[in-house]
């Protein structure tokens, strides 16, 4: 590698050479480097900073790195039962809310990498992106809902149960479900009745969207007829799209791929069911959600998502003023979403509900 005070000099040689004439191209070869190489140096700063930007290259631990103690702290931390099977993002949100920093989630990825810890674990399969199909918007609870039924296996072959589920895209709460052994509208029907007197809808000023797909199930003239009772508007996506509802799809996947999902199948109704309320349980008021900033559905349902936000930032704060050089910027984002878009495409997104919240007047206890 060439020293900065090299370069300084082979590149002034070179200036002075092509101001009495000579080709750029000649002067750098009798020198000894390509053309290329200087046009480098000038534009990455070359000619000021003496790092080795090669990725290979060897350098020196920085002063503000963890020490070995931290790591292995941060190490034995990881490995904790309760952390064993969770990713960086949700331990350091875990440990924010106990009032524990230990180091930032790209120090906690770094140190588990080092350790060949990081790797992904589980059966899912990387996602895959397509256009989206609708748009809606909501920037409150009760505002937009997504419904779906998924089939759950029997041990039994070709025999099925059927989870319905309606989730509030705004605080990822799953807001109603049933399980039942047939697929059947008044199933959905019944659902979408009982989640809209849990939810209160009849006390707020506009009802909420209900966003589905174009199964058969929840088009039927049952379903249409409650949700026009309900006032409650329906809102389907496009025909023949993999993506259509994401929100309750994702919900699905997390669902069948949570170690306590029988692989072999439920032995009959009751057991789906019994699985479904511990799922939603712990769904609801244990999964720290990514979508939200790990914080539960639980907790943003209710409102109570922005105080502990707030505490997260002010501990980052704190541990950033203790050790400022471990920063080289802000830190890490705890701001509240406040606008959540199911499937954005349209320049302008429809309103589901915006005003709902200054609207509503009362609400009923589940």
């Amino acid at each position: 590698m060439i020293g900065l005070e090299d370069r300084r000099k082979l590149a002034q040689s070179i200036e002075a050479a092509r101001l009495a004439g000579a080709r750029l191209e000649k002067a750098c070869e009798i020198v000894g480097i390509d053309a290329r190489t200087l046009q480098r140096w000038r534009a990455g700063d070359g000619l000021r900073n003496g790092g080795d930007r090669r990725p290979q290259a060897l350098r020196p631990s920085p002063a503000h790195a963890l020490s070995q103690a931290e790591r292995a702290e941060l190490l034995r931390v990881a490995n904790e039962p309760r952390f064993a099977d969770k990713p960086a993002a949700r331990i350091v949100a875990e440990l924010a809310d106990e009032g524990r920093y230990l180091a930032s989630e790209s120090s906690f990825h770094r140190v588990l990498r080092a350790h060949g810890q990081n790797a992904h674990r589980g059966r899912a399969k990387a996602p895959r992106t397509s256009r989206p199909p609708t748009t809606h918007e909501a920037t409150a609870p009760r505002q937009l809902w997504c419904w779906d039924m998924t089939y759950l296996p029997a041990t039994v072959a070709g025999r099925w149960f059927h989870l319905y589920l309606i989730l509030d895209v705004f605080s990822r709460k799953v807001v109603g479900y049933e399980v039942h052994d047939t697929d059947e509208a008044a199933h959905a029907a019944q659902l979408a009745k009982r989640t809209a007197l849990a939810e209160g809808v009849h006390a707020i000023g506009r009802k909420p969207v209900l966003h589905g797909d174009n199964g058969a199930t929840f088009k039927a003239t049952t379903v249409l007829a409650m949700l026009h009772w309900l006032k409650i508007k329906p809102s389907y996506s496009r025909p023949r799209v993999s993506d259509d509802n994401a929100f309750v799809e994702s919900l699905f996947r997390t669902a069948k791929y949570r170690p306590e999902f029988p692989s072999g199948g439920f032995e009959d109704l009751a057991a789906a069911r019994q699985w479904a309320h511990r799922f939603v349980r712990w769904y609801n008021h244990e999964h720290r959600h990514s979508g939200i900033r790990y914080v539960t559905p639980a907790e943003r349902h209710d409102g109570r998502d922005s105080e502990i936000l707030r505490r997260r930032h002010a501990l980052y704060l704190q541990a950033r003023a203790r050790n400022p050089r471990r920063w080289s910027g802000d830190t890490r984002n705890w701001s509240r979403i406040e606008r959540v878009t199911l499937n954005p495409e349209k320049e302008r997104p429809t309103a589901a509900g915006a005003t709902a919240g200054a609207q509503e007047t009362g609400q009923l206890a589940a």
